[in-house]
């Protein structure tokens, strides 16, 4: 029996120039082809918490991380498509590295969206590490979007 496939599109979002653009792509996807999109941000707890066992007196928990986490995106939305987007997309915030919790929400979605930080010259020629897993490992397809080459990190 195959494996059943929702009319869903997946797309990662960070914040960043490149996961917004990943974003408006994944919305007007969404557009032509009838399907929801699962907007997907992952959290994690800082490097100073946890290494060593070592936490500062005023460290994070894991309500303010996700809080935190879950505001961002929504904002993120928001100011990338709109209060009311032409789609239905629902904020999703999963605790995790992003390629593990991208490559879970992906399961049974007909697509995935990631933006690519391309670095310019050669640089940006190469995928980035969460765009090089999700390639490799994802159980649907992917599409890998860039931000325009003015909008690139140096």
């Amino acid at each position: 029996m195959a494996d059943r496939t929702e009319n869903r599109i997946v797309v990662g979002v960070d914040g960043s120039e490149p996961s917004r653009e990943a974003l408006r792509w994944a919305v007007r996807q969404a557009e032509l082809t009838g399907a929801e999109v699962d907007a997907i941000m992952s959290w994690e707890w800082p490097g100073y918490v946890t290494w060593g066992g070592m936490m500062p007196p005023a460290a994070p928990t894991d309500a303010t991380l996700e809080e935190s986490a879950q505001q961002t995106l929504l904002t993120t939305i928001e100011e990338t498509v709109g209060k009311e987007p032409p789609v239905r997309v629902r904020a999703l915030t999963q605790a995790g590295g992003p390629v593990q919790v991208l490559l879970e929400a992906a399961r049974g979605a007909s697509l995935l969206v990631v933006g690519s930080r391309g670095l310019g010259g050669f640089k940006g020629a190469l995928l980035g590490s969460v765009s090089q897993h999700v390639t490799h490992h994802a159980p649907c397809t992917v599409v890998i979007v860039r931000a325009p080459s003015d909008d690139r990190e140096s």
